[in-house]
């Protein structure tokens, strides 16, 4: 089987190394290369749909329109079409910002030209994901930090389920007000006050004043 590929990157070197190195193989055909995101679309809407490559490697850095935003507008115009960035970068936004335009894989330059038909048929064969090594690690970090962060907002969530008024009470009983002093200063009644901190202890799973002070210090939700 013969897969049809395009090669997108500003650099002619690029382009020229990446097209001989990648046409050594009888399992490649590269259809055409593009400078930049709208010279590939351009060529795209003049190709009938059967001749299109069904791969396209893709430069993240390129000017008048760079990868990603390539990579977002042809998956809408070309759907059937897989975009494989291969650039040098490998920091984290640029992965996401890839990640999120729908490219199929991310791969670095510095790939040999065997990995990269691999990786190319990968996506025909299994419609995998094929990422060098070192992005798959970072990727799996970014995708473990989410989930540690989402886990630990949900927590922070749960544990802080108050009202504005019932922080503002909370915030001055740890700081060693009194009932009434809290009353006074927040213009509420004695037992207004008393009510918001029967509603805190509950919603906090305490039951005292000392309890309740233990758990901001703990959590350190406020300067005490």
């Amino acid at each position: 089987m013969t897969i049809r590929i395009a090669i997108v990157d500003d650099k002619p070197q690029n382009r020229v190394s990446l097209r001989e190195e990648l046409s050594i193989s009888n399992n490649l055909e590269v259809v055409f290369v593009a400078k930049n995101g709208i010279d590939f679309l351009e060529t795209m809407k003049g190709i009938e749909e059967a001749k299109r490559p069904q791969v396209v490697l893709m430069d993240i850095e390129m000017p008048e329109m760079d990868g990603i935003s390539t990579v977002m507008q042809g998956r809408v115009l070309f759907p059937e079409v897989y975009f494989l960035m291969l650039t040098i970068f490998d920091d984290e936004d640029k992965i996401f910002d890839a990640i999120r335009s729908g490219a199929n894989g991310y791969l670095l330059k510095e790939e040999k030209a065997s990995v990269i038909e691999d990786c190319i048929f990968q996506l025909i064969e299994v419609g995998g994901v094929p990422m060098s090594p070192s992005i798959a690690r970072k990727a799996m970090n970014m995708l473990v930090g989410n989930r540690k962060t989402s886990v630990s907002d949900e927590s922070n969530k749960n544990e802080t389920d108050l009202s504005e008024r019932e922080l503002e009470v909370l915030n001055l009983l740890v700081n060693g007000y009194e009932y009434k002093v809290i009353a006074q200063k927040l213009f509420l009644s004695s037992h207004t006050v008393r009510k918001h901190i029967a509603n805190i202890y509950a919603k906090l799973h305490v039951s005292s004043k000392a309890q309740a002070i233990n758990l901001v210090h703990k959590k350190k939700w406020f300067e005490v």
